[in-house]
């Protein structure tokens, strides 16, 4: 149920992947990864998790999102047929910063909370989309940046209520996988911050400030999120209690547990379930 740093093998040499995803699953669990992401689905219908964002999807329906934003989409249990989609991965800085290109990078930035694209202004892009796996070198370069250059331009709505800055050094990046990767274990228990400065050799108080620089909000604010996504999709694929659920989360407090799901969901653990599943 950990979101885990997934390696994607570009380099100097290649900076741009494209693929088509033809399986009876979404297979990917949660995630994240330092290049940007671009997703069309094409088949499937299920619950979508972008950063604290949790919502339904449906077959074309464009998203963006950008470096190491937390994601994936789970399809329905109920499903029969094949889950397929389009995705497009590229490496930060492939794109001249020049100010023909401001549209775009204006994107980027707002992609930092993961973006939904109007799916009537988009749809004369999608043969576009569909060409990208097929492509490489400087083929698929060219293709994403006319793409991305006319997205730009499409009306499109912000997911995550939590969004990530400009691209910092790499050494940034680093830190935060091992950050997402200390959550990831140890989310269950109580989490000291002390635990965190000393994983980055940072003392408390400059991990706090490079914490809430980097996600926008502080360590503590991003770790209620983080277990109320986990309880969310516990809820979907578990048949587990609820005071189970928060308990395996790191909650002490079914009470509080209640309120920073309400705060967070805008509902009760048994109405959300009641929401996004069939009974």
């Amino acid at each position: 149920m950990q979101p885990i740093l997934e390696p994607i093998h570009l380099d100097e040499q290649r900076t741009i992947t494209s693929f088509y995803h033809s399986k009876k699953n979404f297979e990917t669990p949660w995630h994240f990864h330092p290049q940007h992401e671009l997703t069309y689905i094409e088949e499937s219908v299920g619950t979508k998790f972008v950063g604290d964002y949790v919502g339904p999807y449906e077959p074309g329906e464009l998203v963006l999102l950008r470096s190491n934003l937390p994601h994936c989409w789970k399809n329905n249990t109920e499903q029969t047929g094949l889950s397929k989609s389009i995705v497009v991965q590229w490496n930060l800085g492939v794109f001249p910063k020049v100010p023909e290109l401001e549209s775009l990078f204006q994107l980027l930035r707002t992609a930092s909370k993961g973006i939904l694209f109007d799916k009537e202004a988009t749809a004369p892009l999608i043969s576009q989309l569909k060409k990208c796996p097929k492509l490489g070198g400087h083929d698929l370069y060219i293709q994403l940046l006319t793409l991305l250059v006319k997205l730009a331009d499409c009306d499109y709505t912000p997911l995550s209520s939590a969004s990530f800055i400009d691209d910092l050094p790499s050494e940034y990046g680093n830190r935060m996988a091992d950050i997402h990767d200390f959550v990831g274990m140890h989310y269950n228990r109580k989490i000291y911050l002390k635990e965190l400065a000393d994983l980055v050799n940072m003392s408390e108080q400059s991990f706090s400030r490079f914490f809430t620089k980097m996600m926008g909000r502080p360590f503590f604010t991003f770790l209620n999120e983080y277990r109320i996504n986990i309880s969310a999709r516990m809820l979907l694929d578990t048949h587990d209690s609820v005071s189970h659920i928060a308990f395996a989360c790191g909650y002490e407090s079914l009470p509080f547990f209640h309120r920073q799901f309400k705060k967070f969901m805008g509902c009760s653990p048994l109405a959300y379930q009641r929401k996004y599943t069939k009974v």
